[in-house]
């Protein structure tokens, strides 16, 4: 799910659309109109699932999309290797995602982990 605002309305911190990748807007560098044009803007992003480095440039009233990014909790019920299954707690639902390296030793069976979701993808978020 997403939705369509312009690039003026965009701040740091918040996620935008780039390479239909939801990305983590990291900064945003705004030039002054000029004699013959539209005032510009670039936005650099890191991606939210795949950690790779994007960026847009275009007029401040550029249309762009913004993903909808839910984030929720689930109770991990296994965990083989480096996969672990989750049941979601409002729906009750279970789904498999793969288990980073970083997070092998905080996340155990039987606990409540926080997740984000977002096009259709899934990533477990475990900043505390």
């Amino acid at each position: 799910m997403k939705e369509q605002v312009e690039m003026k309305e965009l701040k740091e911190g918040r996620y935008v659309i780039i390479d239909d990748e939801a990305c983590v807007i990291k900064s945003i560098a705004k030039s002054k109109p000029g004699k013959h044009g539209a005032a510009k803007a670039r936005v650099d992003a890191i991606g939210l699932f795949d950690n790779s480095k994007r960026s847009i440039v275009g007029s401040v009233a550029t249309k762009v999309y913004v993903p909808i990014v839910e984030r929720k909790t689930a109770q991990v019920l296994t965990i083989t290797g480096d996969v672990v299954q989750l049941m979601d707690l409002a729906e009750f639902n279970t789904f498999e995602i793969p288990l980073p390296d970083e997070y092998k030793e905080r996340v155990k069976e039987g606990e409540e982990v926080s997740y984000l979701t977002a096009l259709g993808k899934i990533k477990l978020d475990l900043r505390n």
